[in-house]
């Protein structure tokens, strides 16, 4: 028996190494393999061992690594009790830096390589219904509204938890305020010393008030901003390097100093003494720097919120409550328990509950919210609605179809976070620059305090300090960090709200460097609604009756748009269905089985060659007067003779044209690939003044020109909406599907079109030059403000212009730089990507 798992946190071939070794000492495997560069562990084992095993077995060896398995969200950090108490919250949390890519925690905390706090991942989980209580009685919730076992009264509904970044914030706030309440004296004691006539030496002496200063920053240093010294401490346990290892020792020398310079002033020499005769002290450097970092970070959890507003958005699409139909009897019911094949009522204004079709009545629906078109679609029977649109003024009736995490909603919120997650290839730089960046500035900071003691005007050392101090305190990684990961995750949810989804960060990296698109036609080009406009038969052969007939016999066991079009014809001509045997479909080229003994072929002229019927001349002109004017023709043949053809006609999407010139004008070169015939492709091509296109391709033939496009240097993208389109889709650099097509094409591709038309290309091309563009600002502001400021807190300015830099503009510089980075990849949110 053997199993594949997903492995998080390993980051080199010694950590493979180990969890091999640790996998592999579990009673029972056999073999344990872990590739390193797909983060996987095949484990053979003698017969089922529970994932919980392996969880427990790498948790022993110190936890450092994460075992999952089919999307779930194991990690050995964390790990729950399967049984929760009712009510309660779980979650998924992340980085917002990325530092472990896309790892993620059960609980809340802390990032243990950047510190920096986990953001929860938004979800439907806890949006999907709401629990009640007893007003009297809180200790009693339900999920249907009722009386209360207890005291008899009516339930009322749970207010809804305040999210984990709300609480993150107030909580930072509070501590804020704390910090501000006890600096500010401080700061006043100190400051007072730099007056002609300071009041407060009357009062009490120096060191009486070095005393109260010492007092006045204990809650702030070890309360309110504790947790900048444990996430110090624990970056230089593990080694994992950040900001707060600089604030840390920054502030922590400044405090340690003071204290001890009280305890033993006698330990100093006269250059660190004032004429007083005490040692100067920097409880006023110190809070104010922590105080000023705190105000970053509150700054940072209020922006953060922001960050992610488009899925919270989406999330708010998604009704709680549905009308089931039972019986004849509406009841309402909690969206959790729907099922598939259920039967629903739509009442107007309401929000569509799941994904289905609609099977009594008609209506008008409000899609923007998931495709960003803002006119309402029209629909009738066997149209399909989505979870989360909204109903106009009219009731309708609907089967359920998909239902939870399978609905387009859904589906949509988990691809945005998960690209939200991922890292774009742009981002490597900044991950380069980060490993290093904390050992530099420390290294630098010790550089400098050793040219200013040496060479530095008296009192020589404290200038020494004092400058050494701004350089850790200035240096910020952390707005290197964000650069990346902040402007994919406000542009990958903006995306979402236009109807374009990306699955990863480098496919929207990739897209803004795309020079040739190569596009199918039907149902991307095309609206994918084929008819059937006549049925013919040749001479000397079966009639048009006949013809049909074993058409629609063959198709009725086809799932393809154009089998369906036949049959759906055939039904309303009220044709007989003969029994088909031996049904195969043939990709690129028709189908092929029999009815009534005889063998059976429809499909292009490659089908006819397979099944060895000969086509005449006039069957071809015949066929080709239908073929210039756009149309599809198949032919039928019955036991190796061609018998007649069926034509089916395919309206070009009113968006291609203007889509197609737009894409043009950017200098994108744009092909079409189609498996139909040299004559409709040519004539769809002359529509859309296609220059460029190729016909008859069979799904090898577009996997072939795909790779001999990106031989010649072409960065290619790829649009279908077909299972023929799969291999292409995921052979080009940018695979981009129809969310009207195949399950199997959109599985393939990194960008989904959930309108599916070429106008979300246009948007897709325009979303990825905002994101890089803002990305490229981001890394700009990083690098040239620590390029910037760490040479100035040095003091380079000093011989020429006698300027230095306090290490409390430094912290307030350091805490703004985060957050104008925040800030300026926020700006996303208002571009326009139509």
């Amino acid at each position: 028996m053997k199993h594949t798992y997903h492995i998080h946190g390993m980051t080199c071939d010694g950590c493979r190494t180990h969890v091999e070794n640790t996998l592999s000492k579990v009673e029972g495997v056999t073999n344990a393999s872990v590739d390193l560069e797909k983060g996987e562990a095949s484990i053979e084992m003698e017969s089922h061992i529970p994932i919980s095993k392996f969880q427990k077995a790498l948790k022993r060896d110190g936890g450092q690594y994460s075992i999952h398995q089919n999307g779930e969200h194991h990690h050995t950090e964390e790990m729950k009790s399967a049984e929760k108490p009712k009510g309660e919250k779980t979650g998924i949390y992340y980085c917002p830096m990325h530092c472990e890519g896309d790892k993620t925690y059960d609980q809340p905390g802390d990032c243990p390589v950047c510190g920096m706090d986990l953001v929860e991942e938004q979800s439907l989980s806890a949006n999907s219904s709401t629990q009640y209580t007893c007003p009297m009685h809180p200790e009693i919730v339900k999920d249907e509204p009722g009386d209360c076992p207890i005291c008899g009264m009516d339930l009322v509904p749970m207010e809804p938890d305040i999210s984990t970044e709300e609480k993150n914030y107030k909580k930072l706030l509070k501590k804020f305020w704390i910090a501000v309440l006890f600096t500010v004296p401080i700061l006043i004691i100190a400051m007072s010393e730099l007056l002609q006539n300071n009041p407060l030496e009357g009062l009490l002496e120096v060191e009486v008030w070095n005393w109260i200063q010492l007092a006045l920053s204990l809650p702030v240093v070890f309360y309110a901003t504790w947790m900048f010294f444990e996430r110090a401490w624990h970056s230089i346990k593990t080694w994992n390097l950040n900001m707060f290892t600089l604030i840390g020792i920054g502030t922590g020398v400044a405090w340690l100093f003071s204290v001890f310079g009280m305890l033993f002033p006698d330990f100093f020499p006269a250059q660190f003494k004032t004429e007083a005769g005490t040692v100067f002290v920097y409880y006023e450097v110190a809070t104010v720097i922590l105080a000023l970092v705190m105000l970053g970070q509150v700054l940072e959890a209020r922006a953060h919120s922001k960050t992610n507003s488009a899925v919270k958005e989406l999330l708010k699409l998604a009704p709680n409550k549905a009308i089931k139909v039972v019986d004849g009897q509406d009841i309402e019911v909690s969206i959790d328990s729907i099922e598939i094949g259920d039967t629903l009522r739509v009442k107007p204004g309401d929000k569509i509950p799941v994904d289905g079709v609609i099977t009594e009545g008609e209506t008008s629906v409000d899609e923007s919210m998931i495709t960003g078109e803002p006119i309402p679609v029209s629909k009738t029977m066997d149209n399909k609605v989505s979870s989360g649109t909204i109903n106009g003024n009219q009731s309708f009736l609907m089967k359920a179809e998909k239902v939870g995490s399978d609905t387009l909603l859904s589906q949509i919120i988990k691809m945005v976070n998960d690209a939200s997650r991922s890292k774009a290839p742009i981002q490597k730089l900044a991950d380069t620059v980060s490993g290093y960046f904390v050992p530099v500035v420390v290294i630098i900071a010790v550089i400098t305090f050793a040219i200013w003691a040496i060479w530095g005007p008296e009192p020589a050392y404290v200038y020494a300090l004092v400058n050494a101090i701004a350089v850790l305190i200035i240096a910020c990684p952390c707005a290197l960090g964000l650069a990346t990961p902040m402007s994919i995750m406000v542009g990958v949810g903006k995306g979402a709200q236009n109807g374009v989804l990306v699955k990863n960060a480098e496919a929207l990296e990739k897209m803004d460097k795309v020079d040739t698109l190569i596009v199918d036609k039907t149902g991307t080009i095309t609206e994918g609604k084929p008819t059937v406009e006549t049925v013919g038969a040749f001479k000397g052969g079966l009639n048009e009756k006949e013809v049909l007939q074993y058409i629609v016999s063959l198709n009725n066991l086809s799932e393809h748009p154009l089998a369906e079009a036949t049959v759906k014809y055939g039904k309303e001509q009220k044709a007989e269905f003969l029994k088909a045997d031996g049904f195969n479909a043939v990709t690129g080229k028709g189908v092929e089985g029999k009815v009534n003994g005889k063998k059976l072929a429809l499909g292009n002229v490659k089908m006819m060659e397979k099944a060895d019927a000969a086509l005449s001349e006039e069957m071809i002109e015949e066929a080709q007067s239908f073929q210039k004017e756009g149309k599809t023709v198949s032919y039928l043949s019955v036991a190796g003779k061609v018998a007649g053809y069926v034509v089916i006609g395919d309206k070009i999407k009113k968006t291609s044209a203007n889509a197609i010139k737009e894409l043009q004008d950017k200098g994108i070169a744009v092909i079409m690939l189609t498996g139909d015939n040299h004559d409709t492709a040519q004539a769809v091509a002359g529509e859309l003044n296609l220059a460029d296109f190729k016909a008859s391709m069979l799904p090898e033939n577009k996997l072939q020109e795909v790779e001999k496009l990106q031989n010649q240097g072409k960065v290619v993208a790829m649009a279908g909406d077909g299972i023929n389109d799969a291999p292409a889709l995921a052979k080009s650099d940018v695979g981009i599907a129809m969310g009207t097509g195949t399950d199997v094409a959109i599985e393939s591709a990194a960008i989904t079109l959930v309108k599916g038309d070429l106008q979300g290309i246009v948007k897709a091309r325009h979303l990825s030059d905002a994101v890089m563009k803002n990305i490229k600002q981001n890394l700009f502001f990083a690098f040239i403000y620590n390029t910037i400021g760490v040479p100035v807190a040095a003091g380079i300015l000093f011989p020429f212009f006698g300027i230095l830099l306090s290490p409390m503009i430094a912290a307030a510089a350091m805490s703004l730089s985060s957050v104008s980075v925040i800030a300026n990849a926020l700006r996303l949110r208002t571009k326009k990507i139509e």
